[in-house]
């Protein structure tokens, strides 16, 4: 199986590599446009030079049956649609893209193509989160954030907020009713947002706070008199009259604790299977996220 690997930063080399470097089956060819960073990263997992790319066309010349990009997220239209266009089923980090109508369009082009898109939303498959799922959730509350790190709205909450987000609407137990944004927008840097959302019996708070103490990810789901709390993606404490701990074990991977390791083999397993993927609920928290930052700079107005 011929699986490129688009863009090669941070994301790729501490996330995705280290999974996709030891699938079996697997013929990985990395692509990116800076050959430094091409031959040391080729180097450190041993990859061929046959296997290595400056340039897209030269990767889809290889006839690939898979391809992740992980390249910046203003380059995403640009390639995903190239890979589409090519036939080749693509999953991309999250987001598709800055602008709405760019990922409307390109989950519009796979569908028409027939190809399958997947959006890297991988706290779906963390373990801890996925576990809150099968949870009573008449309230879930969700906190990520950073320190010192105020941000242009639309990036703030294309390229992290989103993660919140998505795990709302992934853990609502019904439909989304009603939908409230409150931030705080500042000589045109987002320094704080919140998302409410609320249907028949329960209610979803997102915060991301960038000016906050410290760098934190925190979710509680609760309901019938129980609590489950997840603690940067590795603790889990079930309160139920006395709280108890559930620590991430020493030699679990950070990818597989992260859902990375669990959304690599979904990917592949569904391409091996022949199975079509749909961006479209991808495309939905997009969506929400688009009303995020309108109503966010309306508020700023």
């Amino acid at each position: 199986m011929k699986v490129g690997c688009i863009g090669l930063g941070d994301i790729a080399q501490k996330a995705y590599l280290p999974v996709l470097t030891t699938l079996p089956g697997v013929e990985l060819h990395l692509q990116t446009r800076t050959p430094a960073t091409l031959a040391r990263v080729a180097d450190t997992h041993h990859v061929p030079l046959a296997q290595r790319h400056t340039e897209l066309d030269a990767l889809l010349a290889q006839g690939l049956d898979a391809a992740f990009v992980h390249a910046p997220t203003a380059v995403h239209p640009t390639i995903v649609a190239r890979l589409l266009e090519a036939g080749v089923p693509t999953y991309v980090d999250k987001p598709l893209a800055y602008e709405l109508a760019d990922s409307q369009r390109l989950v519009e082009l796979a569908e028409e193509r027939g190809v399958s898109l997947a959006v890297g939303f991988n706290r779906r498959l963390a373990p801890g989160y996925a576990q809150c799922a099968e949870h009573p959730r008449e309230l879930i509350l969700m906190q990520k954030n950073r320190v010192g790190l105020p941000e242009d709205p639309r990036t703030l909450v294309l390229d992290d907020f989103i993660h919140v987000v998505d795990t709302l609407r992934f853990l609502a137990p019904g439909p989304i009713e009603h939908t409230v944004v409150r931030a705080r927008v500042r000589e045109g840097l987002m320094e704080h947002v919140v998302l409410q959302l609320s249907g028949d019996g329960f209610t979803a708070i997102g915060t991301m706070n960038r000016m906050n103490g410290s760098t934190e990810e925190i979710l509680e789901v609760s309901g019938q008199d129980t609590k489950r709390q997840v603690l940067n993606l590795a603790d889990v404490v079930d309160h139920k009259g006395q709280p108890t701990v559930r620590r991430r074990g020493d030699w679990v991977p950070v990818a597989r604790q992260r859902g990375i390791e669990q959304s690599v083999h979904s990917f592949l397993d569904a391409v091996r299977a022949g199975k079509t993927l749909s961006a479209r609920d991808a495309l939905a928290t997009h969506e929400l996220c688009e009303r995020v930052v309108r109503e966010a700079l309306e508020q700023a107005s």
